[in-house]
């Protein structure tokens, strides 16, 4: 496939040809990314490789309308880092049994996955904070909030506040953040199936500017964005800052409908 190469204006008016091409085919049937993937081929670009000038200042994101699913801002493991928080902690001290522990995997496989948010704890007790005085975001845990349901669970591990406690500082966060959202253009498509195809109608194009690190910490408090750790005995696939459905335009400081 041959890379196009885009001026900002030359994008906004490729946006408006796809807009009017109308229903397309998902060009990824099965994986869930398929609407980012599916426009990119459409503009015949790489993935996550968007060709315009100072191209390192602009990401691309495309999202599905009516969905629930989240939207990957990027990937960052918490400090401290030389702890190996997720596989040395989390997995080993506040992991269960997998689901497929003596099936897929050995039976002594152990599995973290959760996806916290900072307005509530999850059914196993955690929560995103904000401390300020530390100028880090951080995560928490309170025995008191886990479901009757994990009882046992809660038997064997420890009942107090973490301790280290994991924790992503202000600084490194506002550079990661700031360097992969400085300006985005964001996408997102009607979705409908037809004969079991799935096909994308992509109506509605955002140009969002100057990314807002206060706006960041406001959606953490809201809940709009979601830390999510998933990790198992073999393998830790990374965490990520995600965030909801329609939320992406309270990161920036101007939002400017393109169609």
């Amino acid at each position: 496939m041959d890379i196009k190469i885009y001026t900002k204006e030359s994008l906004i008016e490729e946006f408006h040809k796809i807009a009017a091409m109308g229903w397309v085919p998902n060009a990824r049937p099965g994986n869930s990314g398929g609407v980012g993937n599916t426009l990119e081929d459409l503009l015949g670009i790489e993935e996550n490789n968007l060709p315009i000038p100072n191209a390192a200042e602009w990401e691309l994101k495309a999202q599905r309308k009516n969905t629930r699913s989240l939207t990957t801002l990027f990937h960052i493991e918490p400090s401290p880092r030389a702890l190996k928080f997720v596989p040395e902690i989390f997995l080993k001290k506040y992991g269960w049994r997998h689901k497929e522990a003596g099936k897929k995997y050995p039976e002594c496989e152990k599995s973290f996955r959760q996806t916290i948010c900072g307005d509530q704890c999850t059914d196993r007790g955690f929560q995103v904070t904000l401390d300020f005085e530390n100028r880090r975001v951080q995560i928490s845990f309170d025995h008191t909030k886990v479901s009757p349901r994990h009882s046992g669970w809660l038997q064997n591990i420890p009942l107090g506040e973490l301790d280290p406690q994991p924790y992503w500082g202000f600084d490194d966060l506002a550079h990661k953040a700031g360097t992969k959202l400085l300006n985005c253009f964001y996408v997102q498509a009607d979705v409908k199936r037809v004969n079991g195809m799935e096909y994308f109608h992509y109506n509605s194009v955002q140009l969002l500017r100057k990314f807002s690190f206060v706006g960041f910490l406001a959606q953490i408090k809201s809940g709009n964005i979601l830390i999510d750790i998933d990790a198992r005995t073999g393998h830790n696939h990374g965490t990520k800052f995600r965030m909801r459905q329609n939320c992406m335009p309270n990161l920036y400081e101007e939002a400017i409908r393109i169609i």
